[in-house]
């Protein structure tokens, strides 16, 4: 990271400047360059209307995980154990690992992504398209509080977006 002050080239994540001893912290947060940029920097995830949550336990069959989403109509879990998110589990997981010789009778433990990324709700909507970008994710749980508290999807940010653009 190249201090702004007196650019000095500093290792990423470095919060003063070797140099100069600068503040570094957020001089990275890319600044937006229209009004519209603006918006998906400064709204926050909390302003999303539609982050439906499933969670579902560990030990759950995941033959049963998969009926209760289409239930709903969603396509992901969260999946907690003792109250903390451990991992999501989605129609793609159970598609490709079970195509992959998993069995039939697999819980969801052993299908799902565990130890995921996830969002905070006063994240920004930016965060989450960029981690959803480079991570190649189309859910990610929202926690606050170690909890979850919804689960964010790439329908749910392209709404948003639309929204925003109309």
């Amino acid at each position: 990271m190249i201090c702004p002050a007196c650019g000095t080239e500093n290792i990423q994540g470095d919060d003063l400047c070797v140099n100069c001893g600068t503040e570094l912290a957020g001089s990275d947060k890319p600044q937006p360059g229209t009004r519209f940029e603006q918006r998906l920097l400064e709204e926050h995830l909390s302003a999303l209307a539609n982050v439906e949550l499933l969670s579902v336990a560990p030990e759950l069959g995941a033959a049963e995980a998969v009926r209760q989403m289409q239930q709903r109509n969603i396509g992901s879990a969260v999946v907690e154990r003792d109250g903390r998110v451990v991992g999501v589990f989605t129609e793609l997981d159970a598609l490709l690992k079970l195509t992959d010789g998993a069995s039939p009778d697999a819980t969801v433990d052993e299908l799902m992504t565990a130890d995921p990324v996830v969002l905070r709700p006063d994240d920004s909507v930016a965060v989450a398209i960029h981690k959803m970008s480079v991570g190649g994710f189309r859910h990610i749980p929202l926690v606050d509080g170690g909890r979850a508290v919804g689960i964010v999807t790439a329908r749910d940010l392209f709404r948003h977006i639309l929204k925003l653009l109309a």
